[in-house]
């Protein structure tokens, strides 16, 4: 059951200030969603995909294994027909390709091409770039535990979120 307390509760006993934590979610969401961070490294990487393309390239980089559509939406959270139409254009231009599911011979995989691969090691090594140089002055015990606590925290949250969908 969600907590009910005040979002400042707990200023004094040591807690967690939620109200004091807001903006600097909404900060880090403008910066990555709106703070033109794409564009910067679709440019820096030499790159002229759209970021649902984009998100698609990344999203089979991260699976490092041919994805059937509906799976690489799921990933994405989209619906499958946004995913199909994006591949439609990363086909054309060579970016990725259909291949036979070796375990059901009548379904399709997607997966990278080596052109693709590349596009998309440009694009990661730009952004990662960013974030290994936000980090850098940290300690490797500040980074591990950042890395750690975004994980669980971005976990929490969607497990949280979905709950809420399905009541």
């Amino acid at each position: 059951m969600a907590d009910t307390r005040s979002p400042t509760a707990g200023k004094d006993d040591g807690e967690l200030d939620l109200l004091s934590v807001l903006p600097r979610l909404i900060q880090l969401g403008n910066v990555l969603n709106r703070g033109r961070l794409f564009e910067r490294a679709v440019e820096g990487a030499g790159v002229a995909l759209d970021r649902p393309a984009m998100s698609i390239l990344v999203t089979l980089q991260m699976a490092a294994r041919p994805l059937r559509v509906g799976e690489i939406a799921t990933r994405m959270q989209v619906v499958g027909p946004h995913v199909t139409r994006q591949l439609h254009e990363l086909e054309r231009r060579g970016l990725t390709r259909r291949v036979p599911d070796p375990h059901d011979q009548r379904a399709r995989l997607v997966e990278q091409t080596p052109e693709g691969a590349a596009v998309v090691g440009r694009y990661l090594q730009t952004v990662l770039g960013w974030f290994g140089d936000a980090l850098a002055e940290w300690s490797a015990q500040d980074r591990q535990a950042f890395g750690r606590l975004l994980d669980r925290f971005a976990s929490d949250l969607t497990a949280r979120l979905e709950a809420l969908d399905e009541e």
